[in-house]
């Protein structure tokens, strides 16, 4: 299932949707017209457990493509927006988890070019996230580093306290895209949360999709461009800690909740590893793509611009 949050207009509240065929079916109000109550958001609805997927899966079948009156809309009538648009908690962040990467790193950002023996985990607040579409903000006056990393975004379905790798992947809810958008030159004494961790530097989306249709996400190409030229490409198969170990590493000292969501790193090909170096500017596009998830693109736009 391929799970949304939208708004049918901008006046709109954000709601629940599923991408059927081309349209945004809304799972509360198809609900409403079949006499079942289902949640109206995305946390709601990851709350309910397991049972919200099957439920909202019958709902739609039953349906063959016959939705009721305001229960579903085309896709192209409106606007995405991240699909948790506000997390409870941060981010949590993983860095240096492909071989490449940790080498690019290494030479350009000051990191150690040993392989990390364990995963690196930093978080990314609730204010960075952003949905589809939206500007990247780029304020000049704090950096001229700014940096782009895609990364596979796994989404936790059910707490997951000290439980092993065999079990890990089991309290997945599901998967999304998500650009880590750094300021190099952001970084205090070795500490990454300022310069990962600025308002609008988390673009999330365009979906989840439920884990049930990626039994395996080490699978999954994902790539980057910037103005239409790739810079990044690999594949998750090349991930140093495995979403499942990334689980388990995580689960052992913090308690992870429905809703939590885990960014797993980055392959090569990052601005700060360009010979020589390439940042974001204003007017430069980003778009951000993992296989059986979807595209994100943004424009990178002055902060200035977007305060006004």
């Amino acid at each position: 299932m391929r799970l949304v949050t939208y708004r049918a207009n901008i006046e709109a509240e954000a709601r629940l949707g599923a991408i059927v065929d081309g349209l945004v079916v809304d799972i509360a109000r198809l609900g409403a017209a079949k006499g079942v109550a289902m949640p109206a958001t995305m946390l709601a609805f990851i709350d309910l457990g397991p049972q919200a997927i099957t439920i909202a899966d019958r709902l739609i079948r039953e349906c063959g493509g016959l939705f009721p009156l305001g229960a579903a809309v085309p896709a192209g009538n409106v606007r995405l927006l991240a699909p948790i648009p506000r997390p409870r908690k941060n981010l949590f962040g993983i860095g240096l988890n492909y071989t490449e990467h940790v080498a690019e790193s290494a030479k350009s950002l000051d990191t150690s070019p040993d392989l990390p023996r364990q995963p690196v985990i930093f978080s990314k607040p609730p204010t960075t996230v952003i949905g589809p579409g939206d500007a990247i903000p780029l304020d000049e006056t704090i950096t001229r580093q700014l940096d782009w990393e895609v990364e596979l975004g796994a989404v936790i379905g059910s707490t997951a306290k000290r439980v092993s790798r065999a079990e890990a992947l089991s309290h997945v809810f599901g998967y999304t895209v998500i650009v880590d958008i750094s300021a190099r030159d952001c970084r205090r004494a070795g500490q990454w949360i300022y310069s990962k961790g600025q308002d609008g530097f988390a673009p999330m989306g365009p979906c989840i999709v439920t884990a049930d249709e990626i039994p395996d996400p080490q699978t999954l190409d994902l790539s980057l461009t910037v103005n239409g030229v790739e810079k990044q490409r690999s594949n998750t198969a090349y991930m140093l800690f495995k979403v499942d170990e990334l689980i388990a590493d995580i689960s052992r000292g913090i308690t992870l909740e429905p809703g939590d969501i885990i960014a797993t790193g980055t392959p090569a090909g990052v601005g700060a590893g360009m010979d020589p170096p390439e940042w974001l500017r204003p007017g430069d596009v980003i778009a951000a793509s993992v296989e059986r998830i979807g595209t994100l693109r943004h424009p990178v736009v002055a902060a200035a611009e977007i305060a006004a």
